[in-house]
């Protein structure tokens, strides 16, 4: 009786493994309804949509799955190779397909722009924001001056059409003396700019290093902004030994005085911000300086 009952038993456990795994499998027998896929905006991932359209933050077309990265090779040739300070230099920018090697023709719009262009100098004095221009095939090039020595952390951020989007950094020396290590402190205050004041608080007042940082930029006056590249504002984050570059755009933001940014800071370190914005054809950039600590 004993036995009769312990394999009732061991049936109706086999059972019941036999009718999950069936509904487990349920997916992949024919006919059976796939998974639901997402539409993912590739610069900004965290926006995701059921059905196709563009990207709420970016304008981005939204694209099937989330797409792998793949980087794409980038040389940077600059003329004169040993530029002098405050005279012209010309940076040409050449993008390569990893798989073939050949030049790349092809580039999705970003913000109005093929390609957008950062350069900050190693005492975080100096910024620039540009737009090199198609030269050739797979070629961009952009002119400016260098306006002092040192070290210069050049951002390229451009997006080959049937690839990912890319955040490629180079780096450009000025030879010469005096150059100067960035030591720089906390600046939170309140900035004016060409026709606005900028005011910033985080949260957390202190920032942590790997942990979401939420930006809120509050401007004065808050009528006339304008969409500068698509976008309510741009912004660019260094930390102050130039590894980290950040580039983003606001999380919320309606035309409204109140926009904010969410940034993860990947370093304790401290980070200079340039925060950019446009208020009746002009362009404001608004510069903070913000120290990250490590978690305790």
């Amino acid at each position: 009786m004993r036995r009769l009952a312990i394999a009732c038993v061991v049936m109706a456990l086999a059972a019941l493994a036999a009718f999950l795994d069936g509904q487990t499998n349920s997916a992949s027998l024919p006919g059976a309804p796939a998974p639901p896929a997402d539409y993912v905006c590739p610069m900004d991932p965290d926006v995701r949509s059921a059905t196709p359209g563009k990207c709420s933050r970016c304008g981005m077309n939204l694209v099937l799955g989330i797409p792998e990265p793949v980087e794409y090779p980038l040389n940077l040739t600059v003329s004169p190779r040993v530029p002098k300070p405050g005279d012209r230099v010309d940076l040409t920018f050449m993008i390569k397909d990893p798989k073939t090697g050949a030049a790349v023709n092809r580039f999705e719009l970003v913000h109005e722009k093929l390609f957008h262009l950062f350069i900050v100098s190693q005492d975080l004095e100096f910024f620039v924001h540009g737009h090199p221009t198609v030269s050739g095939a797979g070629t961009f090039q952009y002119g400016g001056t260098l306006p002092k020595t040192g070290m210069y952390r050049v951002l390229a951020d451009y997006y080959p059409t049937n690839g990912t989007p890319q955040l490629t950094t180079k780096t450009i020396f000025v030879p010469g003396g005096g150059l100067r290590i960035p030591q720089p402190g906390p600046d939170l205050a309140a900035k004016h700019t060409e026709n606005l004041d900028v005011e910033l608080a985080t949260d957390p007042a202190q920032p942590i290093a790997g942990f979401k940082t939420m930006l809120f930029f509050r401007v004065k006056p808050g009528e006339g902004l304008e969409q500068y590249l698509g976008a309510w504002g741009h912004m660019l984050a260094a930390s102050d030994d130039l590894i980290d570059l950040i580039h983003t755009h606001p999380f919320l933001a309606d035309g409204g005085p109140q926009i904010q940014f969410n940034v993860i800071f990947p370093r304790a370190r401290t980070y200079r911000l340039w925060a950019q914005f446009q208020r009746r054809g002009v362009v404001n950039t608004a510069v903070f300086t913000i120290p990250v600590s490590v978690l305790k």
